[in-house]
């Protein structure tokens, strides 16, 4: 079963079911939807929400029209929507270990799982709020310094339940959801930036997906 199907078949999973699932393309027990494991790990696909809107991190092969020209990132209410899936990678020209806990202040990637192209931001401007533009970038994970996030958190690794959050490494700025809201061709789904000031716009928490169960020394 291909990552993406296992995904779907799993979408509708809720929090308070706990099945173990074997993949075998992914050659780990994860789990879906539940709370089994404490920690976001490498390799894990998830979705991410911002707490402040409530909406989820998102993609889809739709570009700007403006700035970038490249693949546009939004934030949508939908909790079922398959375009919402991340999957957690190591930082640029660096694996990480599928099924270790990421550590606050470690670099990562995070792969757009329908389009293949990485979480992304450079000097563009972003169209509704004029902040830093938001991209998806690269082909089949492939990009460059720019995908790369600082995962800002609290304690020594980013636990599921705690809001945390993603620093692009090149502009030091924060992934953000400013409020701003798109028309046509992506009306209600909201503007995704990169925002200089810290503040409650750019807090995100780990909600539905599939997580890498982790190395046995961190159980």
């Amino acid at each position: 079963m291909g990552l993406v199907n296992l995904i779907r078949k799993c979408s509708r999973i809720g929090t308070g079911y706990q099945p173990n699932i074997i993949s075998r393309k992914l050659k780990v027990v994860v789990t879906v939807g539940a709370f089994d494991y404490e920690f976001v790990t490498c390799g894990s696909v998830i979705k991410l929400m911002n707490t402040r809107h409530g909406v989820r991190l998102h993609s889809h092969d739709i570009k700007y029209g403006s700035g970038s020209g490249q693949q546009s990132v939004t934030a949508v209410g939908d909790t079922t929507d398959q375009n919402s899936y991340w999957q957690v990678k190591g930082k640029t020209d660096t694996q990480c270990q599928r099924g270790t806990p990421v550590e606050c202040g470690s670099t990562i990637r995070l792969l757009h799982v329908a389009t293949r192209r990485n979480l992304h931001s450079h000097d563009f401007q972003s169209p509704l709020s004029h902040n830093q533009e938001v991209s998806c970038f690269g082909e089949d994970g492939e990009g460059d310094a720019g995908d790369n996030w600082v995962v800002v958190c609290s304690t020594q690794q980013w636990r599921r339940n705690d809001a945390i959050r993603l620093k692009h490494v090149v502009s030091e700025k924060f992934l953000a959801v400013p409020g701003d809201v798109y028309g046509r061709p992506i009306h209600g789904q909201k503007e995704v930036c990169a925002q200089a000031t810290d503040s409650r716009n750019n807090k995100w928490k780990s909600m539905e997906g599939i997580y890498i169960k982790p190395n046995e020394e961190h159980n």
